[in-house]
């Protein structure tokens, strides 16, 4: 997420060539919105890596070096045919399009190649919620990272995630943006019971959380699940939780290990809210 950033700053510097991924078809290295921009200082971004990018590397070198000697440099598109000539074999097709950028053009860039992210809430600022925030700090997502404890939240935080203190801890289900996915790791089984009966209650009224998982094992969910139907909630609704979370084939305990389990599994999550902008000026 850093690479936007850095064009942002390259381009204080000096004007930049954008090379933007605007179609492809078939088996292809990255998918439409992927980017490259070359300065007179280097690169940053990838559309892939191999042969396709190191043309469109090059090409870009050119059109930079013609813009720096005074020629006329327009917008131009390419097709990229990913087979022998290129030394790939995915077989696929690419569309480039090549574009002079400039320190003008930096708000305007900042709105069109903001990555997009999912909004997380995650319940529980213990051993896994710690691992978990640092694997995040990488990914696609907003994390709102919720206790009830003081004093639980380290000091330094990644810049995608954003400490919420909440007592009741449930309470701040209702805030979480829509289509969050949540997390629940409590330090306490009656606070995770209380949260996930939140959950299944804006589920139930709302329909806007596509994903809720608790970690625990399937002991802890058997127990949760007759005590969550003593709450009225029914077969179906209790359905809708994933419990033990983490992608199934990962059996390691250790905190970091289970992070990017669950991480792995966040990522697999799939509905039809539309992943918001990150916030601030770049991702």
């Amino acid at each position: 997420m850093s690479s936007l950033r850095d064009l942002l700053n390259a381009l204080e510097q000096g004007p930049a060539v954008l090379v933007t991924v605007l179609a492809t078809r078939g088996s292809v290295p990255r998918d439409a919105g992927a980017w490259l921009a070359v300065s007179a200082d280097g690169f940053v971004g990838t559309i892939g890596g191999g042969r396709l990018e190191l043309d469109a590397l090059a090409l870009a070198g050119e059109m930079l070096a013609s813009h720096q000697a005074g020629r006329d440099t327009p917008a131009t598109e390419r097709r990229f045919a990913l087979g022998p000539s290129l030394g790939q074999c995915c077989g696929g097709e690419v569309h480039l399009r090549f574009e002079l950028v400039q320190v003008g053009d930096a708000p305007a860039l900042q709105m069109r190649l903001a990555p997009r992210h999912w909004p997380l809430g995650l319940f529980g600022g213990g051993h896994v919620g710690q691992a978990l925030v640092q694997v995040m700090e990488r990914l696609p997502f907003d994390v709102t990272w919720v206790d009830s404890r003081d004093g639980v939240f380290p000091e330094s935080l990644p810049a995608n995630v954003r400490c919420e203190h909440s007592d009741p801890v449930q309470a701040a289900v209702a805030d979480l943006p829509r289509g969050a996915r949540v997390l629940i790791m409590s330090f306490s089984h009656a606070e995770d019971l209380d949260i996930v009966a939140a959950c299944l209650t804006r589920q139930r009224t709302r329909g806007d959380l596509p994903y809720v998982g608790l970690i625990g094992s399937h002991t802890k969910w058997a127990t949760f699940s007759r005590r969550l139907a003593e709450r009225g909630f029914t077969a179906g609704e209790l359905a809708h939780v994933t419990c033990p979370i983490g992608v199934p084939v990962v059996k390691d305990k250790r905190p970091e290990i289970i992070a990017v389990a669950v991480a792995a599994q966040l990522l697999q999550v799939t509905d039809d809210t539309v992943p918001i902008p990150a916030p601030g000026a770049a991702g």
